[in-house]
């Protein structure tokens, strides 16, 4: 059952570079292992958004230790999207992260219809380097979720549905999210869940968005992120 499944991995976590999240990696790290979680990913924004890191943050990522308290730690960017088949992260930053997502983010992003952002988010998909589409249940920024969620299935990306925004942020995601569900049982389409934390307490916070995974009838293969082996192999990483 996917409502019962203990996830080890949170793909989605933000750091203080993003400018507006409140934890260190040490910090994320530390409640990670608490939490029994295998494996993190450090997703801060990229540079677009306001108060967003410079792109050289991403470059020395190196710098992190790749286990933190028995802890993966995976390198990684919430890019944002800029145009069709465009973010806001150079070319040569991509290789040296082990797991990059891009989301449609209200401050930076350019958000027109739904047949306008669908056409942006499938030619961005279409780029192999952009594993992970973060919060695409966004009520701010329309789509065509059937056709995001059938794009997924082909190109081999994951759609996250975002805990966060069950709870705290883009208030008025769960109608999106619970159809999106419904789109990615019947197209077979890779998901992930992440809590978006912006501080270290809600690192793991993961339930609610799986609960709705689960009434969508998402099968427990489909999720990523349920172990850590699974999300390594799904990013083409070594264990």
């Amino acid at each position: 059952m996917v409502s019962t499944l203990k996830l080890q991995a949170d793909l989605h976590i933000h750091t203080i570079a993003s400018g507006h999240a409140y934890s260190t990696v040490d910090e994320i790290a530390r409640a990670a292992a608490e939490k029994g979680l295998r494996g993190i990913a450090l997703t801060d924004h990229g540079p677009a958004l306001p108060g967003g890191p410079h792109p050289y943050h991403f470059h020395a990522l190196r710098f992190v230790p790749e286990v933190l308290y028995g802890v993966r730690v995976l390198r990684g960017a919430e890019a944002n999207i800029m145009g069709a088949g465009e973010i806001d992260l150079p070319d040569d930053v991509l290789p040296k992260l082990d797991v990059v997502m891009a989301g449609f983010h209200e401050d930076c992003s350019p958000v027109g219809n739904a047949a306008q952002n669908t056409e942006i988010l499938l030619a961005i998909m279409d780029r192999p380097q952009i594993k992970i589409i973060s919060h695409p249940g966004n009520p701010s920024v329309p789509l065509d979720l059937e056709a995001v969620a059938e794009h997924a299935a082909k190109t081999g990306t994951a759609l996250e549905f975002n805990n966060s925004s069950f709870i705290i942020s883009r208030i008025g995601s769960d109608h999106n999210c619970r159809q999106l569900a419904h789109f990615c049982a019947a197209h077979g389409t890779p998901v992930t869940v992440g809590s978006d934390a912006h501080f270290h307490s809600t690192v793991g916070e993961l339930s609610v968005a799986q609960q709705a995974l689960a009434e969508g009838g998402v099968d427990p293969e489909q999720i990523i992120n349920r172990t850590l082996e699974t999300t390594l192999a799904f990013l083409n990483l070594e264990s």
